[in-house]
This record gives C-alpha cells, sequence and structure tokens, in this order.
C-alpha cells in the first residue's frame, strides 16, 4: 500500500498539504519523532511539515531540513494561551499528526487538522472519543521502540517509514577540538538516572590514561553546575568543561567528532547516538528495550530489557543486570531525586570495558556485531 492508495483512511489531500506533527515531550522525545518527519516530507509530495512542541524544547529541531516550521507551546499554559493557540491553529492545517496518546495532543489535531491521524492506547484513557476526534487511528505499541511506533503513524498513512534521525544542524561559530577526545555527560534530568561520582572520575582518569582529551558537558542551570563541580573539580587530570556553553546544534558538532561518547539515559546520549559517534549509554531502572539510543541506521534488532554489555550499530547499552533490572520505578525510593542501587554499583571497569570495545571499532557504525567481552 502507497501513501495515494491509503487515503481513503484519512481523505484526499490537497496538492501542496500542509501537514502538523504534534510532539509535546521531553528533549530526547523531541529528536526521536525526526524519522517520523523526514518520512512525511519525503513521501507526501509536496507537503509542508510543520511541528508543534514544547517551548525549550525547539533547540533539537535547529537546521532541520525536513521541518518547515517549528511552533512552541507552554508546558502549563495559562487560559488565555490556550485559547490564543487554538485560535492560531483552528483547521489551518490539512493534516494533523499527533505522536501521542495523551488528550492534549490528541485534542490539538482535533482543532488543528482538517484530517487527523494518531496513536491511541489499546484500552482506557478516554479511547472513544479519541478514535471518534481522529480519522486515522493507530494503537500505540508499549513493547515496541519509540521510533517504530511513530513510524507505525507513516505506515498507516502508507508513507514508506525512513529510520534515521536527524541532529540539530546549523551550528553557530565554534573552534573545534584538535586531536582525539571523549565527550562526557554525567547528568541526566532526574537523580534517579544518575552513575555514581567515583564512576565517572574513574572513567575520565583511565580515558586521559588512553590518550584522549576528556570533554564534559552539561547545562546551564546552577543546580547542574554545581552538581559538576563537585564531580569534575578536583581530579588529577584535567577535563574540559564545555557545561552551559553549547547550543544543541553546537553538541551535536562536538559529539560527531568525538572517539566516544557516554552518557546516562538523557537526552544528549540520544543526540550523540544519532550523530554516528560510537555512544555508550549508562542505563539504570528504565529497560532500553523501548526508549534506548537509537543507532545510525536503525535499530535491527530490539535492545534486551536488561544485560550487562549490548551493541548495536554505533551504540552500546551498559546496565548492572541486579535481579531487579528493570524495574521501571523512579529508582529504588520511587521518586525523582531517589538513588539508584543498579547505576551507584555499575562498575567503572565495566563501562570501561564498553568504551575500549567502541574505540576499537574504528568508529564503524555498520560493523558486525561482537560478543560482548562483559
Amino acid at each position: 500500500m502507497n501513501y495515494s492508495e491509503n487515503m481513503t483512511a484519512t481523505g484526499t489531500l490537497p496538492p501542496e498539504p500542509r501537514i502538523l506533527v504534534i510532539a509535546l515531550r521531553r528533549l530526547g522525545d523531541v529528536l526521536l519523532t525526526t524519522p517520523l518527519a523526514r518520512s512525511l516530507k519525503r513521501g507526501v509530495p509536496a507537503a509542508r511539515v510543520d511541528i508543534l512542541v514544547f517551548r525549550g524544547t525547539e533547540g533539537m529541531l535547529s537546521g532541520n531540513p525536513d521541518i518547515d516550521a517549528v511552533m512552541t507551546v507552554a508546558t502549563r499554559p495559562t487560559a488565555q494561551q490556550t485559547r490564543d493557540l487554538i485560535r492560531a491553529l483552528w483547521r489551518r492545517y490539512d493534516l494533523a499528526v499527533s505522536t501521542q496518546t495523551g488528550d492534549r495532543p490528541t485534542f490539538l489535531a482535533f482543532v488543528a487538522g482538517r484530517r487527523r491521524v494518531g496513536l491511541v492506547p489499546a484500552q482506557g484513557g478516554g479511547t472513544w472519543w479519541k478514535r471518534r476526534a481522529l480519522n486515522l487511528c493507530v494503537t500505540a505499541d508499549p513493547d515496541c521502540h519509540r521510533v517504530n511506533e511513530l513510524l507505525a503513524l507513516a505506515r498507516a498513512l502508507g508513507v514508506p517509514p525512513i529510520t534515521e534521525l536527524v541532529p540539530p544542524g546549523a551550528a553557530s561559530e565554534a573552534t573545534p577540538p584538535r586531536g582525539r577526545y571523549a565527550v562526557l555527560h554525567a547528568n541526566p534530568l532526574n537523580r534517579f538516572r544518575r552513575w555514581s561520582d567515583e564512576g565517572w572520575r574513574a572513567l575520565a582518569s583511565a580515558l586521559a590514561e588512553r590518550g584522549l582529551k576528556v570533554i564534559a558537558t552539561g547545562g546551564p542551570d546552577p543546580a547542574e553546575r554545581a552538581y559538576l563541580d563537585r564531580v569534575w573539580n578536583g581530579l588529577d587530570r584535567p577535563v574540559e568543561r564545555l557545561d552551559g556553553k553549547l547550543d544543541w546544534p553546537q553538541l551535536a558538532a562536538l559529539t560527531r567528532d568525538a572517539s566516544v561518547y557516554v552518557g546516562p539515559d538523557t537526552s544528549m546520549t540520544h543526540l550523540a547516538a544519532a550523530t554516528g559517534c560510537p555512544t555508550i549509554g549508562l542505563y539504570g531502572p528504565a529497560s532500553p528495550h523501548v526508549i534506548g539510543p537509537w543507532p545510525t541506521g536503525g535499530l535491527e534488532r530490539p535492545w534486551a530489557r536488561a544485560g550487562t554489555i549490548q551493541r548495536r550499530g554505533n551504540v552500546w547499552v551498559v546496565q548492572n543486570p541486579l535481579p531487579c533490572l528493570p524495574c521501571e520505578r523512579l529508582g529504588c525510593d520511587g521518586h525523582y531525586e531517589s538513588r539508584s542501587q543498579c547505576l551507584d554499583e555499575l562498575p567503572a571497569r565495566q563501562v570501561l570495558a564498553a568504551v575500549d570495545q567502541a574505540l576499537a571499532t574504528g568508529q564503524t557504525a555498520g560493523a558486525p556485531e561482537r560478543v560482548p567481552s562483559a
């Protein structure tokens, strides 16, 4: 089935259709939406593709050649802001695509599109009205990777899916580092996804011993900077701190040329994987099966829910497979600032084993997979 054959489900679109993709999630999720945007841009003739995202996540789409315009909305808009958004969107698009099963994205798809397609839950969650609001419904699959779930929307439209993530481009002027270097991103959004301070320091020292310059990235928030001060200050071998100094296109350029990147379950790790950099993702309570880093060229074999060292293409996922892993909880104490025993006790030697595998590949993302050594 192709695009033109499947339009009976959503109605005939005009010769140059306006399409809105609604992706009201965090930074990493916005990046994972880019294969869908690329599929629509290339698969629907002469389409204009706009995207609606939360304010503060639009940087992940900077310079994206598949997106004609980015609109933003506050995470928690006022009643007046909501009314203004409805007026601005009302039936402005020939097709609206909701990438989530939630009430707000489904409602906004109904508001914006003359025809609508979107994800719906298998049951519950107001399924009845969402199926009425959408002309074409795709049942969400909680057991498949998020990128594949989104590409199911393209398939439902008869659009050939394109599996590549599109990192931000058009970087501002920045002096590239010289020589071989590693990028370490120690701080995720929430405490329960952090690795130990001792682990990061041991890894930085080991990378320096291997002749790599160590570059640390992070955000500009004062609390995050204070945490990174605690991790990186006082090391025998210097770490070049770039936290808070680079925008998303610059971060993409930095990781693209790195010998290796290491980071936790966070948007920066998804970005590194998308650039083709040999990427090490440190996973704790959350399973990589659904939201693990997406390798360049696509994920031919799903991530196992738990393991020691897994490799897919240019990405390695490292876990400390305690009997409770993955618990899919907010850490051991069940809240965002919780400890996570699986990450607290993840040994640096195991992470370093994955790093050495990545360095040995010569940055060849499509190289055959090897049996993990740890």
